[in-house]
């Protein structure tokens, strides 16, 4: 579901690694838990050679739905790992009536015959451009782990967890996302954050609007490196003889 993302930021010479979270894609019919997950998103990136960020290109993990709230506590207790977060469609708590409306939900589904692979189908059809219905079906679709999925993320508080990262955070939301209802309460949460709504897109934003959605991505990683271009100036200037000019 990430090929238009990944192809778009190759074409900017911009490294970049789509994961199978527990119990999707190529983890299909796996069990689902939030340390597992977190696991595979750290194996993601390269393991740190001791100076985290001061030698390496900077760090952007996006996450969208799901993944953004699992982007949002990974980003929180594994300081120094990553410099920016993009956390798409996660733009309000899971919890309380919500959250049990949605396991109900979940749980009736689940008892269909096909376990509600034709329900989801003809959703993605509805909602989604014809040429990005084959992104969201290609590899496969995680019903199995529905259930466990609304419970372990109706365990996070991605509020709190969202004032304890310490690196730029754009959240970004479909102007018809349901999921935005909180989006400013999560907004203030964030010690640097900054809100992007996406004019036309429902839920899944990068699938509805692939290229305004890639343009966000984009845009977070020009920031990062000019974050990171004036941290190295600083430092080099920091390490200069007195009188010796870096410029």
């Amino acid at each position: 579901m990430w090929r238009r993302q990944v192809a778009a930021l190759a074409r900017h010479g911009i490294d970049a690694v789509a994961v199978d979270l527990p119990g999707h894609g190529s983890r299909l019919g796996g069990p689902f838990s939030v340390a597992e997950a977190l696991e595979v998103i750290d194996a993601a990136f390269p393991p740190d050679d001791g100076d985290a960020g001061a030698d390496r290109a900077p760090r952007l993990l996006v996450g969208l739905s799901l993944g953004g709230y699992l982007a949002i506590e990974y980003a929180a207790t594994h300081p120094g790992r990553i410099d920016g977060l993009v956390a798409a469609s996660c733009g309000t708590r899971p919890r309380g009536a919500g959250l049990a409306g949605y396991r109900r939900l979940a749980a009736a589904i689940g008892r269909l015959p096909d376990r509600g692979r034709g329900l989801n189908d003809l959703m993605v059809r509805v909602f989604l451009p014809r040429d990005q219905v084959a992104d969201v079906l290609a590899g496969g679709v995680a019903l199995d782990v529905m259930e466990p999925v609304l419970g372990a993320v109706g365990a996070l508080d991605s509020e709190a967890a969202l004032g304890r990262i310490d690196v730029p955070v754009w959240l970004v939301n479909g102007r018809f996302d349901h999921f935005r209802i909180e989006e400013r309460r999560m907004l203030r949460a964030a010690r640097d954050g900054r809100l992007v709504v996406v004019p036309g897109a429902t839920h899944l934003v990068s699938l509805a609007r692939p290229e305004e959605f890639t343009a966000v991505v984009l845009g977070a990683v020009a920031e990062l490196d000019r974050r990171a271009a004036r941290a190295r100036r600083v430092d080099t200037a920091r390490t200069l003889p007195d009188g010796v000019s870096g410029s």
